[in-house]
Formats: structure tokens, sequence, C-alpha cells
């Protein structure tokens, strides 16, 4: 997603999980959101299963703070979740960091503070390998 209000790397360092998420928000809803990643499949299924539960659901970003360990074991079954749970919970993790990063980038903006940076391409091709 090239207009991205935030992009946020995630992953898991002991089993070579990785996501990157692209967030855009409008009023205060999740307008849109990808992933690009690599990894084992319960961690690239949940991200995949993660985007159609709040892509064009008017999915407030209160809800995705909300969301829990919970509501990924609703989606992807608690069979799944419970063997690998570090995998089936990266991008909920990462989702809901990307969420905070725009709530804070929002409030600095408001008080004219200088905003945190999305990472940049080179961080992210570093952050990948």
């Amino acid at each position: 997603m090239e207009d991205a209000d935030v992009v946020m790397p995630g992953g898991n360092p002991g089993c070579g999980d990785v996501v990157t998420l692209y967030l855009k928000v409008a009023d205060q809803k999740i307008a849109a959101t990808s992933f690009v990643g690599s990894g084992c499949t319960i961690s690239q299924s949940a991200a995949s299963i993660l985007m159609e539960m709040v892509n064009g659901r008017d999915t407030s970003l209160e809800d995705i703070v909300a969301m829990d360990f919970e509501d990924m074991v609703d989606a992807l079954g608690r069979e799944t979740v419970s063997s690998r749970p570090r995998c089936a919970t990266l991008a909920l993790g990462t989702l809901k960091a990307a969420v905070k990063r725009y709530l804070r980038n929002k409030l600095r903006a408001e008080h004219g503070l200088p905003l945190e940076a999305n990472a940049s391409e080179e961080e992210l091709d570093e952050f990948l390998i």
C-alpha cells in the first residue's frame, strides 16, 4: 500500500516469521490494511484471516485495540492457536502496534511534536532478511 498512514514490521525472531502491515485510517476506522510476509503457514494464514476480519467491515481503531488472543482462537480454532500461539498472534500484535503508532502520531501532530517515522524501505529490507 503506497499511501499507508503506518507501515509496521513485526516478527518472531525465534522461528523466522515476519509480517509488515500497512494501515490506512479514515474517521478513526480502518480504511484499508494489507500485509506482506514470510514464514510458517499458521503465521501467514492468520495474517490473511485477520485482514479479512478488519477490511471493509467498518472496524474502529478502538475495536483493534480491544482485540485479544481469544479473537484469534475464534478465527483460527483453539487447536491451531494453542499449538503455535506466537505464530497465530503475530499479525494481531503487529496490527495493534500499528494502530497505537497511528494514535500516538495523531496526538503528537495535535501538539506540534515530530511524528514517529514509518520504517524506511532499507529498514524493512534489513528486518526481512
